[in-house]
């Protein structure tokens, strides 16, 4: 009785726990952050594996291939955009960093946007096999472009706040 409650609930809790992931994530996008190079690196790692798992769509979908080659640029191009806005300090000793909230926020609301849409169409009811045979161009598109955004503008970020850290060459 117990497990089965459970089961009845599991797809509500995990749709719950994804959006708490994506609030945290579009959170970020505003206001001073405190620079943190560890978690920098780590979404450096975690992106290039979400890089590589989409070059393997991309080697095994034909259909999607161009979508996703354009998400790429086009994110890659909003990522040094978002990089040349966001301004960069060092307070007290500490570095900080003021991204361009509007750019990462719309990307990820449009994926998030664009993610609700197929699953009230019900494109992700047939399971794994199913749901591959169907994937959508424009779907992996914005996927595409929210990895390539955050991959320029992390990898970007890094060098800036290296560079910051140096002392003044006379």
């Amino acid at each position: 009785m117990a497990a089965s409650g459970i089961a009845l609930f599991t797809p509500y809790l995990a749709t719950a726990g994804i959006g708490w992931l994506y609030y945290r994530r579009i959170r970020r996008y505003f206001g001073r952050q405190p620079w943190q190079p560890r978690r920098t690196v780590a979404r450096l790692v975690l992106l290039a594996l979400a890089t590589a798992a989409l070059a393997y769509l991309a080697a095994v979908l034909p259909p999607v291939r161009i979508g996703m080659a354009l998400g790429v640029v086009g994110g890659a191009a909003l990522g040094l955009f978002a990089l040349h806005h966001t301004r960069i300090e060092l307070l007290d000793g500490k570095r900080c960093y003021t991204p361009n909230p509007w750019i990462g926020a719309g990307l990820s609301v449009l994926l998030i946007g664009r993610l609700a849409w197929r699953w009230a169409s019900g494109a992700f009811s047939g399971g794994s096999a199913q749901t591959l045979q169907h994937a959508s161009p424009l779907t992996l598109a914005i996927a595409a472009a929210l990895i390539g955004y955050s991959l320029v503008h992390s990898g970007g970020l890094l060098l800036r706040m290296r560079a910051l850290a140096q002392p003044p060459r006379s």
